[in-house]
């Protein structure tokens, strides 16, 4: 009887850890002028679906520094990994996405770099968006948003409160960071999906719309600022959801 029981245990162990390797958790990637917190209602969503989430908190100091954190979050996670990017944040998963847990990349509203190519060059292969001039910086290097700026430019279809709150929990980025390059992007093997939003300020929607054919992702547009999954939360829980069923 022993026997058995301590045998039924082990089947029950092995089920469960089968289990735990068969699911795919979803690790979100921020971008500049953000923190994890942008994420809020998409987790929220995700979870009813008893999907594991996890959030990076970027240190916004370089693309090697936020690539380590990011492959951080990638180490805790359980099972197969869907990865996902929001602005700057989709430069950070075409260099963290090589992981090979990764099984496919989400870029929303993101850049979207090549191999050898930085988020400088990306940017400024297309006329610059309305929200780039009114970026400020800091005597030590690091770019952060104006409330206004906030309010006009990044999330202009948020909520007023909601903007106030982006604007206190953004993350300053180190200037220096637009321009380090992606040793090879993750998108030439990786499946990829991506949100455009057509009424960004912060990158242009035409270079969006053009990164997202680059890259061959499985493409939406959402009439939506640069704060998409803020503003449009259902639709972005729905493409992160078809890359997690699709990967």
């Amino acid at each position: 009887m022993k026997a058995r029981s301590v045998l039924t245990a082990g089947l029950l162990a092995l089920s469960a850890s089968a289990f735990a390797e068969s699911k795919t958790s979803v690790v979100l990637v921020h971008g500049a002028f953000a923190d994890g917190s942008s994420w809020n209602k998409v987790i929220t969503r995700l979870q009813k679906q008893h999907t594991e989430v996890i959030a990076v908190q970027l240190p916004l100091t370089s693309l090697k520094d936020d690539v380590a954190a990011t492959r951080r979050a990638i180490a805790r996670a359980q099972g197969d990994v869907v990865l996902v990017g929001h602005s700057w944040g989709g430069t950070v998963i075409s260099e963290a996405g090589n992981d090979a847990r990764v099984k496919s990349l989400v870029y929303v509203a993101a850049f979207a770099p090549d191999s050898g190519q930085s988020t400088a060059d990306l940017a400024g292969s297309y006329p610059p968006p309305a929200g780039s001039a009114d970026i400020a910086k800091t005597a030590d290097g690091y770019l952060y948003l104006p409330p206004e700026a906030v309010m006009k430019d990044f999330a202009p279809d948020a909520g007023a409160v909601e903007q106030q709150t982006i604007a206190a929990t953004q993350g300053p980025i180190k200037a220096d960071a637009f321009a380090e390059k992606v040793s090879h992007a993750a998108w030439h093997e990786k499946p990829s999906w991506f949100v455009v939003s057509k009424n960004d300020r912060m990158i242009n929607a035409e270079l969006e719309r053009a990164m997202a054919k680059t890259i061959h992702a499985k493409t939406t547009e959402v009439a939506a600022s640069h704060v998409s999954m803020v503003s449009q939360p259902d639709d972005i829980a729905r493409t992160i959801e078809q890359a997690i069923t699709n990967h």
